[in-house]
């Protein structure tokens, strides 16, 4: 239920509310273009998918003004808003209703239109009565509506509740003077009356406030004491008009104009005329405000909405809305959809001020890349978008390598210079797109092509570009369900000693056996599959099924070893220590018997919770390799820190190893950094007695490669290990 006032002021609180509403004349009316615009503006501010200005009767909730809802109205018992009336510290956020006592049940919370996260400021009249809302609604939950976002409601609850009293006093303006006269003395908007020839009659207390004249000035003085030069002429006509029993022009309108003050300065102000006859004398009312803090105000919040804070380029929905109008007129248009490569190291390496600096600076540079430009803007994150005149082939690509010299420059950071580099996909309008979503998909498309290419590239859209993605996005629907289709299989690749090729335990790979293509390996599909929510629940199956699988080799062989590789989501899901001391209870695995491959990016990071659960992994006995050492940028002093057991050369080293001098300095290097931290090296892709003589030579007492077996399904791998010499 509502919070309640106390009982015995509850019905007098609420006769006086209803009362004030009913002045406004607003419930049941059609839409207005005023109310509609601060709605949009208000879920364009936020970014939710429902804003509403609602006003609260005896018994439901009316609204004004909606986007995102269907429905005017909705009775008061299910309103959010009708909580908010009652709420006593200004600002009524509901985070997540599911878990609210309040709302959990509401029908529009477990119904359409699925309201989660709510926001709701009163709209307060003069007299402090609370009639209504602008309230925000978003179908998930939010938990950051903190201060700022706050301020910038409250400004806009003050605009809705400006657009409410002007249209209460035009309302008045069609009723008789005295009526008008009795509710403009209360108004906090400066109301002003005279007759045809421009005698004052009627100056209420904000028109005293507002222009600086008393009663006892204004009352010897004619109207056109507040109209500014460059309006006399038009009051005057006005003024004609009405005594030659013509109709003013301005009648019953709204206008935007300036008005002087006793002082002689002049402010923006909004003025709306109304005219009546009351026997043979025809009077005038003006209502005016000043309009400054209000266009302050509506500049702020559509600035917010439609600029990025950051770098003041036009943000996501402004790009959006000018592609839609550029579309629309049939334009020729190219867009250069652009992301930097590299720019999460600038924040873990210099900080995320490093980061915003170079956004700046990049902003800077574009602006002043192009002679014309329609729309440069920045779509979030690293992702920015360049809107240029014209399709021609030829000249985007010409943009894009432009674009791609002048932001991989250097850009200086508190005198470091800092190097990003930029990928680009370039999409012709309207031939590759003719709505914004197809436009900016397929330069969305061309720009990963660039990235998958090698980064630092530039890609035009084609429609070959189209079909890959199409074909990928069906291969990853397939992956998804493999693992529940059961067509996922283990293989197994033998490990030696380099001295005499005695088997010393094994490595785990998955395969896909996939219905139409065949056996698959890891490299087609590995990638995308660890990026699978999926990823940690294949990865333990892996784990179980490689621990019993090597259950018969372990008593075949001493001191076998089965070696599996770790997706970077087992790392996250928190449950990887007792997910692997489960999996060794259950198939009798001795944890000496298993070692586990981390690759480098989870190294790298350097995270506290993954070298906590590294180091509880190794003191409860298993092992550890680092896989593809060598390959990236792993430090000696993380080496250090992790308690690896092994290392892994890479077999990129061992390709040409017997004829680049750099490869078999690497080897060399890697061989003897293993055995002065006391680990294990065995080095992979052995496919010659020529490569294992070389590692025989320095030393390198373990390698793995199709010289010893290729990697085989376990039943072929127990026939294999069976053959092998005693």
């Amino acid at each position: 239920m509502p919070e309640r006032p106390e009982p015995e002021g509850e019905h007098v609180a609420e006769a006086a509310r209803l009362k004030a509403l009913e002045t406004y004349h607003l419930v049941d009316t059609p839409p207005s273009a005023d109310f509609d615009r601060l709605a949009a503006l208000a879920a364009r501010l936020f970014d939710v998918p429902i804003a509403l200005v609602s006003l609260v009767t005896a018994d439901r909730q009316f609204f004004k003004a909606r986007v995102g809802l269907d429905v005017c109205e909705t009775p008061r018992e299910i309103s959010f808003c009708a909580h908010a009336l009652q709420h006593r510290e200004g600002i009524f956020v509901i985070p997540d209703a599911l878990k609210d006592e309040r709302f959990r049940h509401n029908p529009v919370v477990l119904g359409t239109p699925f309201v989660r996260f709510y926001a709701g400021h009163p709209l307060v009249a003069p007299g402090g009565e609370k009639l209504g809302t602008i309230c925000l609604i978003d179908v998930k939950p939010r938990d950051d509506f903190g201060t700022a976002e706050r301020h910038l409601l409250s400004d806009l609850a003050a605009l809705v509740m400006d657009r409410m009293e002007l249209h209460r006093l035009d309302y008045a303006k069609s009723i008789s003077q005295a009526r008008f006269e009795n509710i403009a003395a209360t108004s906090p908007d400066a109301i002003v009356c005279s007759d045809a020839n421009g005698a004052i009659t009627f100056w209420n207390s904000a028109a005293e406030k507002l222009f600086g004249y008393t009663p006892e000035e204004i009352a010897q003085l004619p109207s056109s004491v507040i109209v500014p030069f460059s309006w006399k002429a038009v009051h005057a006509e006005e003024l004609l008009r009405l005594r030659t029993g013509q109709k003013m022009e301005f009648a019953n309108q709204t206008v935007t104009t300036t008005a002087k003050r006793k002082d002689g300065s002049e402010f923006p102000a909004e003025i709306s005329f109304s005219t009546w006859q009351e026997g043979r004398t025809t009077g005038i009312g003006a209502i005016i405000r000043d309009i400054t803090e209000r266009r302050q105000s509506e500049d702020r919040l559509y600035r917010l909405a439609t600029r990025d804070p950051l770098t003041d380029l036009p943000n996501r929905g402004a790009w959006r809305e000018c592609l839609t109008k550029a579309l629309k007129k049939e334009k020729q248009l190219t867009v250069l959809l652009l992301d930097l490569d590299g720019f999460k190291e600038i924040n873990d390496t210099f900080g995320h001020s490093a980061g915003d600096a170079v956004l700046k600076q990049l902003a800077a540079r574009l602006d002043a890349l192009f002679d014309q430009t329609i729309m440069l803007g920045r779509l979030g994150g690293d992702e920015f978008v360049v809107l240029l005149p014209g399709a021609e082939n030829r000249a985007a690509i010409a943009a894009a390598e432009a674009l791609i010299a002048s932001l991989s420059a250097p850009y200086d950071y508190l005198g470091h210079l800092i190097e990003v580099g930029v990928s680009v996909g370039v999409a012709l309008g309207p031939q590759h797109g003719s709505v914004p979503e197809d436009l900016l998909g397929a330069a969305d498309l061309a720009l990963y092509k660039a990235k998958a290419a090698g980064k630092g590239r530039y890609e035009l859209f084609t429609p070959a570009i189209r079909e890959v993605a199409v074909a990928r996005r069906t291969f990853e629907r397939e992956l998804k369900s493999a693992f529940e289709a059961g067509e996922f299989e283990m293989h197994y690749q033998p490990q030696v000693y380099t001295a005499n090729r005695r088997v010393l335990g094994a490595e785990a790979l998955i395969r896909w056996n996939h219905p139409v293509r065949g056996m698959l390996t890891p490299a087609s599909f590995i990638d995308v599959l660890g990026g699978k929510p999926s990823a940690a629940k294949v990865g333990e199956w892996i784990l179980r099924r490689a621990c019993q699988d090597a259950a018969p080799w372990r008593a075949a062989i001493p001191g076998f070893r089965i070696s599996v590789n770790l997706f970077e989501a087992q790392f996250h899901a928190g449950t990887l220590l007792t997910t692997v001391q489960d999996v060794l209870a259950s198939t009798g695995t001795p944890a000496a018997a298993l070692e586990l491959e981390i690759v480098e990016n989870i190294v790298v990071r350097n995270d506290s919770a993954t070298l906590a659960l590294l180091h509880g992994l190794r003191d409860a006995g298993v092992g550890l390799a680092f896989d593809d050492y060598g390959t990236g940028y792993a430090s000696l002093s993380l080496l250090k820190r992790y308690p690896v057991s092994r290392l892994k050369i890479d077999k990129s080293f061992m390709r040409d190893v017997l004829t680049d001098p750099e490869d078999a300095a690497v080897v060399r290097a890697i061989v003897y950094l293993g055995q002065s931290f006391g680990m294990e090296v065995i080095a992979e892709g052995i496919e010659t007695d020529d490569q294992l003589g070389f590692l025989i030579e320095n030393a390198c007492r373990q390698a793995q490669g199709f010289l010893f077996g290729a990697p085989m399904p376990a039943p072929v791998f127990s026939q294999w290990l069976a053959r092998q010499p005693e």
